[in-house]
């Protein structure tokens, strides 16, 4: 059975740190130098970037349904994809069929090719089942080599979204769309004026974002460390916003992949599934469970796998990401937890 999944990063939302007299910027993509284009060229051992607002992997090449091209497109429209699954039923067939999502610009290693898919493992969601990264397959297209943005991001400043969306202005690429970036992408900053930033785009193009949608940070600075109840408090935002088996993104969340997105903006890296984040972390006690803290349930009666994660927030109040029939939501954990599924607590900070 496939787990629900969840990680979690420690660090408090970071001012945007000023550029006068600060951090060296990245240098623009060279143009000498153009990237390729998307797909071209991607093969097994490469490290590519993704280069579509938010690509989701799939457990197998070739599985997808009719009302799933929205999501495997380059450009991709996850709203109609969104609108597409509001049957019940057609939401929950993602579980087993999808894995996890990386958004923007993430760097992923390729492990295999196969016609116009590509097997990748996210660099940054750390999982057990792969040293490299949360495995799984993407269409080509959907990914594009490109060195001068890898040493972009490595060597200058980072503009990161802390807004639900990000209006993407002036991009060069998904056919000159501009994009609604999700929530916690990570970008390379070029400038920025006092209500801009411009940042480099993995196309090797730059584009423009509101600065007050984005954080700065200096190369290798990560937020400051946030209370449990700032960690609370980001995750609040998406209160309301449906479930998305595999989602870690603003367009649709599921369990773990909520947690971890909430603790990622803060700075902090766990792993991606619910099964591995319960062995994460240090155990918190039932009566000293503390805003913050991760809420594990397991079958059957809190002793078998770990199926759902969800987030304490203090008097006895939960934050998660429920299933396809819900919604990211507030509830008594306790009552949720009717078949006393309640297996441990973890505290992430």
């Amino acid at each position: 059975m496939r787990f629900h999944r969840y990680i979690a990063t420690a660090g408090a939302l970071g001012l945007a740190c000023s550029l006068a007299g600060g951090p060296a910027l990245a240098e623009p993509a060279d143009q000498g130098q153009t990237a390729a284009q998307p797909g071209e060229g991607i093969e097994a051992g490469d490290t590519a970037f993704v280069d579509t607002t938010v690509a989701t992997l799939w457990g197998e090449p070739d599985q997808t349904r009719p009302m799933d091209e929205p999501s495997t497109t380059n450009p991709v429209d996850l709203d109609q994809w969104n609108k597409n699954m509001e049957k019940t039923e057609d939401r929950g067939w993602l579980t087993g069929h999808t894995e996890t999502q990386a958004v923007y610009g993430s760097e992923v290693s390729v492990i295999e090719t196969k016609g116009d898919w590509s097997k990748v493992a996210v660099n940054d969601q750390s999982t057990p089942k792969d040293d490299r990264g949360y495995p799984g397959w993407v269409p080509t297209g959907q990914l594009i080599e490109n060195q001068s943005f890898d040493e972009q991001k490595d060597s200058g400043q980072r503009a990161v979204v802390t807004s639900d969306k990000a209006a993407l202005t002036g991009d060069s690429g998904e056919d000159g769309n501009n994009l609604n970036l999700s929530f916690n992408t990570e970008l390379p900053v070029v400038s920025q004026d006092g209500s801009s930033v411009q940042v480099g785009l993995p196309n090797g193009g730059t584009g423009s974002v509101q600065a007050t949608d984005v954080s700065v940070y200096a190369p290798g600075e990560k937020p400051e460390r946030p209370t449990g109840e700032q960690v609370v408090e980001t995750g609040k935002q998406f209160d309301g916003l449906r479930y998305l088996w595999a989602g870690v993104s603003s367009y649709g969340y599921d369990c773990s992949g909520f947690t971890y997105s909430m603790y990622r903006a803060h700075g902090i890296v766990i792993p991606r599934d619910a099964d591995a984040q319960a062995e994460f972390g240090q155990d918190v006690a039932e009566d000293d469970l503390q805003p913050g803290d991760l809420l594990f349930f397991a079958q059957p009666g809190g002793t078998g796998a770990v199926h759902h994660v969800g987030m304490y927030m203090g008097d006895g109040k939960m934050i998660h990401a429920p299933n396809e029939s819900t919604t990211v939501s507030v509830t008594d954990w306790k009552q949720w937890d009717s078949k006393d599924e309640f297996s441990g607590a973890k505290r992430m900070l």
